[in-house]
């Protein structure tokens, strides 16, 4: 049977991890020359076998000369008898294989492009797995909600409120397994790389029992709720509610402090206690721990890292502060002592929203006015001069006149993109939580006017959230299942047979052109052609390479600039060989160059120019526009296929300046 976490594995990443690994790659099985389902006694003795055959020192022994190879196949050998002899590693391997195992240990070591390829080349079954665990949590997540609403509806008529909480049940016996296996793991191993005085556990065992406790308390407090609900207990809504006040008054207890320290500078710092930040002592520096938070200077990440801390602190503080003060007063309104619009209980909520806007406009405000302060500082201001001093013979400014400013040192960029990157950064963050708040409201709007007696269903209150799951589902579905692999065959531009100047102008040298430099050099080469009489048979145009397709059709004299896809090509290729039974025309470029007429400084910057880069299309005469054949011509007798025919005449020069 399979274990129940490789199973999991393998249902939501099979179809990137891949199947197994390639069929070329040698398997732990063949490196021991065992078969697939040996025994552990089988496996030992494979392993000793081959040890005494593929050791390095064996082999040398033999007189053998030990290579690379041999050194590194010994060790994947040894890799395959640890993994095959470990049954628990070897189910593992059997499952997803050596690079599947490999990115389990070493999950950073998984290559993007090889989990994509993988993904495209997998199956639909896999496909269907992955996409089924995101339904099942759209389902999972929205079922409770969809429950309340209808029993709220009366669709359920006098149906329990804890059999309306059963998704809340399997959620909490999940929570609850897994925090008992938290604090059952014991202590996290400390890494080989970290020094052990630098090694803290993430997960102290004291943090851990502090969660499971808090998640007690709530469950407890569901528990209360659904029973009250129920009339199963008729005690007051305070000690269905008391569970929520020890867990609201912790989180006070741990935020609180930080929201009270103040971020300062170490000069600030040493100027507040008066004596350098190295001569404090113990009780000192515990002062400074509790109350402060040291940087270095005002600008600095860590300054604003600090600033952002205490700041989010202050929030939580605020937002504790407004729950509590709403659980009182639906105490007292549950209870009959208080007889209010719920508009009025809900109250807290509408002022926690308007205090989160308020507080991220001020940090928006705040970094605003610093960034334009930075950026566009103001002129220093100069000094005023004592006219009067003057007259009386005094040269020197008056006594009270105001000193120069110093210049302040001007802002590299990279400083102003920090600059402008903060200041976007508050943008967004101000944006963001006015928009979520917002969107809090409206929906809580709806909520209140449902239980002050609107008529509409109660559905109407989670509607938003259904509507954006099922969008995201659809948009994920058409993600996984139509991804496609890629034919590198379909790309219409091969770069093993495009040098870097087709590739740059995007065409290929159709013509067979040659410059003038390389003419001189290769006299006598001419461009490959392909006879249509040739005794050898012509490949079938389907199988051919896109490459192959372009060197055959330019063989014909043929551009291929205006196809951009293969099958265009094949096409091509077919009418060509249909209508061609006789051998490609000869090269168009004569081996020497023809003589040409004087030509001034700009002409021959231009023909400069043309010969210095790698390739120069030029087409024949008669594909060449009309008003190029009516120009100035060249000497008499000169071929119009000729390149330098195409030279432009100090008149053309001009024309195009």
């Amino acid at each position: 049977m399979v274990r129940l976490d490789l199973a999991f594995l393998l249902c939501c990443c099979r179809a990137c991890l891949g199947s197994q690994d390639r069929q070329d790659e040698e398997t732990y099985y063949d490196l021991l020359g065992i078969e697939f389902d040996a025994t552990g006694d089988e496996i030992k003795r494979a392993y000793k076998r081959q040890s005494l055959q593929m050791h390095p020192d064996k082999l040398a022994q033999k007189g053998k000369t030990v290579t690379v190879e041999d050194q590194l196949r010994f060790t994947r050998m040894k890799e395959a008898y640890e993994v095959l002899s470990d049954p628990h590693k070897r189910e593992t391997y059997d499952a997803i294989g050596a690079r599947g195992m490999k990115w389990i240990d070493e999950p950073f070591s998984i290559d993007p492009q090889e989990m994509a390829r993988n993904f495209a080349t997998s199956s639909t079954l896999d496909r269907s797995k992955i996409f089924s665990i995101f339904v099942f949590l759209a389902i999972a997540i929205f079922i409770q909600p969809i429950l309340i609403c209808m029993k709220v509806d009366g669709k359920f008529g006098n149906a329990q409120w804890m059999l309306v909480f059963f998704p809340i049940w399997i959620w909490s016996a999940l929570i609850a397994f897994y925090h008992a296996r938290v604090i059952g793991m014991g202590k996290v191993p400390k890494p080989d790389h970290i020094p052990e005085e630098e090694w803290e556990d993430p997960l102290p065992m004291r943090k851990r029992i502090t969660g499971f406790i808090r998640y007690l308390l709530f469950l407890v407090f569901e528990l209360q709720a659904a029973l009250r609900l129920d009339q199963s207990i008729l005690y007051s809504w305070l000690y269905v509610f008391a569970p929520l006040f020890i867990i609201e008054g912790y989180n006070i207890w741990k935020k609180n402090p930080l929201s009270r320290r103040t971020v300062l500078t170490i000069v600030e710092l040493e100027a507040v206690f008066g004596k350098p930040l190295t001569e404090f002592n113990s009780d000192e520096k515990e002062t400074v721990e509790r109350h402060y938070i040291p940087v270095t200077n005002r600008d600095s990440p860590e300054s604003d890292a600090a600033t952002k801390e205490i700041n989010v602190a202050k929030q939580e503080v605020m937002k504790i502060f407004f729950r509590i003060l709403f659980i009182i007063l639906l105490i007292l309104q549950l209870d009959g002592y208080l007889s209010w619009s719920y508009w009025l209980i809900f109250a807290p909520f509408f002022l926690t929203s308007f205090c989160i806007c308020f507080g991220d406009f001020r940090y928006h405000s705040g970094v605003k006015a610093s960034a334009e302060a930075k950026l566009n500082p103001h002129p220093p201001t100069t000094a005023g001069t004592d006219y009067g001093a003057m007259e009386e013979g005094n040269a020197n400014t008056g006594e009270n006149a105001e000193q120069p400013e110093e210049s302040s040192q001007p802002l590299s960029e990279e400083e102003k993109e920090e600059i402008r990157a903060r200041l976007m950064h508050s943008s967004s963050r101000l944006m963001g939580s006015c928009c979520s708040q917002l969107l809090i409201l409206i929906l809580m709007c709806v909520g209140l006017a449902k239980i002050q007696g609107a008529g509409y269903s109660s559905v109407w209150i989670i509607f938003p959230f259904l509507l954006i799951a099922s969008i995201i589902l659809c948009l994920l579905g058409c993600m996984i299942f139509c991804v496609s692999p890629i034919d590198e065959e379909d790309m219409m531009f091969d770069p093993e047979n495009q040098n870097p100047a087709s590739a740059y102008f995007n065409m290929d040298n159709t013509y067979g052109y040659t410059p003038a430099a390389q003419q001189s050099s290769s006299s006598s080469a001419s461009p490959a052609t392909v006879p249509a009489s040739s005794a050898k048979p012509l490949p079938d145009e389907s199988t051919m390479r896109i490459s192959e397709l372009k060197s055959e059709l330019e063989s014909y004299g043929l551009s291929t600039v205006s196809y951009f896809e293969k099958k265009d090509l094949v096409d091509a290729v077919k009418d060509a060989r249909a209508e061609r039974k006789t051998p490609p025309p000869e090269p168009l470029v004569t081996s020497a160059p023809l003589s040409q007429p004087p030509i001034d400084g700009k002409a021959a910057d231009v023909v400069k120019e043309i010969e210095t880069h790698e390739v120069v299309v030029a087409p024949p005469a008669s594909q060449l526009p009309a008003y190029l054949l009516d120009g100035p011509s060249t000497n008499e007798g000169a071929s119009t296929n000729d390149k330098d025919a195409l030279i432009p005449t100090p008149s053309e020069v001009d024309d195009l300046d």
